[in-house]
């Protein structure tokens, strides 16, 4: 088990920077994950780490040691790439006792690991067997199972899923988060899957074009996101914009819509007529208030619950989406209210959050 810190690091490819300035600690036996639309630089972030890129600028510190120079190999770091990357014409046993053969560990010592990480991942029954003979799921564990077996002080996991149907990501995500917390190792994870990063992680970094657009635990980030890129980004569907501005001193918004919101958590700083972002999720828009009134585009019915897309007949608005539970009555248009306690609000000029009293 390990710390990782990261301090000052970039990372510029030709006249492109890539990464801006990134600032991390993890703890020791912490999962951190990573997640960001692509390009946002969490792969490149990853391969910095794990010493297959070398940063413009910056360190990389492992359990306090500098290894921002090291061979890859040199680092003690294993990882779990989206293809497997495992050796076809191996057997399962001899894809994972591969790299403990390359440090000259004895023939024991890596029947003993394997068999362990076997035992672990279920592949007790499949040692004999060519990746080729192996669903996509039990190919993933293998490739666990040759990161587990080499005992390193961090685990690395870059978008390890994305190839796998799923229902196999739903168990395999379930998977990887019980033997991480079971094996304590420190652990980075790359997606662009919100819903990974919200169950797999102790925090969630939100990168936003080579930044850090905030940190925190997964709720934290999705109750108080730090800005409208962040709320865009965690919740499906994906959180509503309304612009507004600020009025009554600072105690309410008037929609551009045109009804008044007052604040249920105190006024927010700023002069008279500030232009403002309201975010509002769609679980959070009641069916029946009359406080606005939304055109019905579509009607996505999900079963348990019903999605509808539709937009407010104002000018240049945005689509809105709103969830409602069950099934929802086909019409053109609906009444629908904001919960209020439940109300986002932001910036407009900065998209920044406005917490009350800022």
């Amino acid at each position: 088990m390990a710390t990782l810190e990261l301090n000052g690091l970039r990372k510029r490819f030709g006249d492109t920077q890539v990464l801006r300035q990134i600032d991390l600690s993890l703890t020791d036996g912490e999962m951190l994950v990573i997640v960001g639309a692509s390009g946002c630089g969490k792969s490149t972030l990853l391969r910095l780490v794990a010493g297959l890129e070398t940063p413009t600028a910056g360190t990389v510190r492992l359990d306090g040691r500098d290894i921002t120079q090291l061979d890859p190999s040199a680092r003690d770091i294993a990882m779990v790439f989206q293809n497997y990357a495992l050796y076809p014409h191996f057997s399962v046993f001899d894809n994972m006792a591969y790299g403990l053969r390359i440090r000259g560990l004895s023939k024991a010592a890596i029947q003993a690991r394997v068999d362990a990480a076997a035992a672990m991942l279920g592949l007790g029954d499949l040692l004999t067997r060519k990746p080729r003979q192996l669903s996509g799921g039990q190919r993933q564990r293998v490739a666990m199972g040759r990161a587990i077996v080499r005992e390193p002080k961090l685990f690395l996991f870059d978008e390890p899923l994305s190839n796998l149907d799923a229902k196999l990501r739903v168990q395999m995500r379930a998977e990887i988060r019980r033997l991480q917390r079971r094996l304590g190792i420190t652990s980075l994870y790359v997606t662009h899957d919100q819903v990974e990063a919200m169950t797999l992680g102790d925090r969630l970094l939100v990168m936003h074009e080579g930044r850090p657009a905030q940190l925190a635990t997964p709720m934290e980030v999705f109750e108080q996101p730090a800005d409208t890129y962040v709320a865009s980004f965690i919740g499906a569907p994906a959180m509503n914009f309304l612009p507004a501005i600020l009025t009554e001193h600072g105690a309410a918004a008037r929609l551009d819509a045109g009804p008044t919101i007052r604040f249920t958590d105190g006024p927010r700083a700023g002069p008279e007529g500030m232009a403002l972002t309201l975010g509002i999720r769609p679980e959070h828009l009641t069916v029946g208030d009359p406080q606005l009134r939304v055109q019905v585009d579509l009607i996505e019915p999900l079963g348990s619950e019903t999605l509808i897309h539709g937009h407010l007949p104002t000018a240049g608005a945005p689509p809105m989406v709103i969830k409602v539970a069950g099934r929802a009555p086909a019409s053109e248009a609906i009444a629908v209210g904001i919960q209020a306690e439940h109300l986002h609000v932001f910036n407009r000029e900065t998209g920044m959050r406005k917490a009350p009293g800022a």
